[in-house]
């Protein structure tokens, strides 16, 4: 939309139609709604605590099944009278119930609940949506790279450590590594629990003992929670949620988006030294001025968004694990921001996956590279020459190599001078080049398929 606040909205807004769905005001009512009903429907079928044998609960599940944004907007309207937004939900279903001729049970919605009794498990909900949606999205990037990283396992590279000419790898090796740290945080996102509790205004079950002390309520909150909404159930908190499944989740989401800033910035230098060309698109202009560049905009795009997501992320986790004495309402304005934390990050991602489906290898800058360098065998010569006693092998190479360029003439002419590495190892030496001296790069790619 052209007149949205936040580019998650305006510019963006086709990229984060799943999030919205599940963060928007809309879903975070939605969500809200299926709770309480939910909680209905255990406190009177499954603990009896009403005469309803007779209750048809398939009335209860249109009232959710049926919710659209009509509906969400009548909740908003309530809640300009109400001024809290979980009150709003429970005339809204109230009065749901007078039209369904269900009037009699009306007073048993929320019953004995809190407020954060329906947040924290609508969030925890929500929650679980947005990271099957983050991990969906990691792992259409995890697969991107893992195909390019098996097409490229073999073509040699010239790596860089301080920006400058080191020991060669493979390009599929220097994917793998990225698919590696991807692979791990998905994994965790996926495996991780969310928790969710139900147990009153400070955490005690104080108002449903006192009217049903017959009641195990820790066991009851503990299956509502695991049968009816598919949550860990969490005991020991005050009147909220102490909010450790959602900080345990960002933690990973903050250490994958930061992976995947290491991705945008290598494949941003790659594509600047040449190693990588980008596939051009008629009509598009790469700059205003100059119209010769292709710049890399989708890898610059997910690195800063990225950058947004992890500082929105690193403030949410922390902060809402805060709350002073039993209770404050500082986490609830921070919680609706969840949303937009999930809307960055699959910016980010889904940046990164456009910007890798227009590059290609450019083989010739490569080799020419690994052929301009032959000083990166500096090292291997240096640890033949200790393996045989050499004198000083360190110090020579250096002589030879610091600060200045060499070529293989060079490299031969010094083997021939060495005095205790066998005739046949010198031949090994002299027939090493850059191109074959990437170790076992190729065999790190094919075993990371074969876990």
């Amino acid at each position: 939309m052209i007149t949205a606040l936040t580019a998650l909205d305006g510019r963006y807004a086709g990229l984060t139609t799943q999030i919205a769905d599940v963060f928007s005001e809309y879903g975070l009512i939605k969500h809200r709604v299926f709770v309480e009903i939910e909680w209905l429907k255990f406190i009177l079928i499954d603990l009896k605590l009403a005469p309803f044998d007779t209750l048809n609960t398939e009335q209860l599940d249109m009232i959710v099944a049926n919710f659209d944004v009509e509906d969400a907007r009548k909740v908003k309207k309530i809640e300009n009278q109400t001024n809290h937004d979980v009150k709003a939900v429970e005339y809204f279903i109230k009065d749901k119930l007078d039209l369904s001729g269900l009037s009699d049970i009306k007073e048993w919605v929320h019953f004995a609940c809190t407020s954060d009794d329906i947040n924290n498990a609508a969030y925890a909900l929500m929650l679980k949506k947005g990271k099957a949606l983050a991990t969906e999205v990691l792992r259409q990037l995890l697969v991107d790279i893992e195909q390019k990283a098996l097409l490229y396992k073999s073509i040699p590279m010239m790596s860089r450590t301080h920006g400058q000419p080191a020991t060669p790898t493979t390009v599929g090796k220097e994917f793998i590594n990225f698919a590696w740290r991807i692979l791990q945080e998905a994994d965790i996102i996926d495996a991780s629990q969310v928790q969710a509790k139900i147990n009153g205004a400070t955490g005690n079950y104080n108002a449903h003992y006192f009217v049903y002390p017959e009641i195990n309520w820790i066991e009851a909150s503990q299956r509502f929670l695991m049968n009816h909404l598919d949550l860990e159930p969490i005991l020991f908190t005050t009147q909220v949620n102490p909010n450790h499944s959602i900080a345990f989740v960002l933690h990973a989401l903050i250490r994958v988006a930061a992976t995947i800033i290491d991705l945008d910035r290598d494949m941003w230098g790659y594509i600047s030294l040449g190693y990588f060309k980008q596939r051009v698109k008629k009509g598009e202009t790469g700059s205003s001025t100059m119209p010769h560049k292709v710049n890399p905009i989708d890898f610059e795009n997910s690195e800063g968004n990225m950058g947004i997501a992890i500082s929105m992320m690193e403030h949410l986790s922390v902060k809402l694990q805060k709350s002073r004495f039993q209770r404050d309402l500082s986490d609830s304005t921070v919680l609706r921001s969840l949303g937009s934390v999930f809307g960055y990050f699959t910016i980010g991602v889904k940046n990164a996956l456009k910007g890798l489906s227009k590059v290609e290898l450019n083989h010739e800058v490569i080799q020419k590279d690994l052929e301009n360098n032959q000083e990166l065998l500096a090292e291997p010569f240096q640890t033949a020459m200790r393996v045989f006693g050499e004198a000083n092998p360190y110090e020579r190479l250096k002589d030879l190599t610091r600060g200045q360029k060499i070529g293989k003439k060079d490299l031969e002419t010094f083997v021939d001078g060495l005095e205790k590495v066998p005739l046949s190892f010198k031949k090994r030496m002299k027939q090493l080049t850059p191109e074959t001296y990437t170790g076992l790069a190729q065999n790190l790619v094919d075993l990371y398929f074969t876990k």
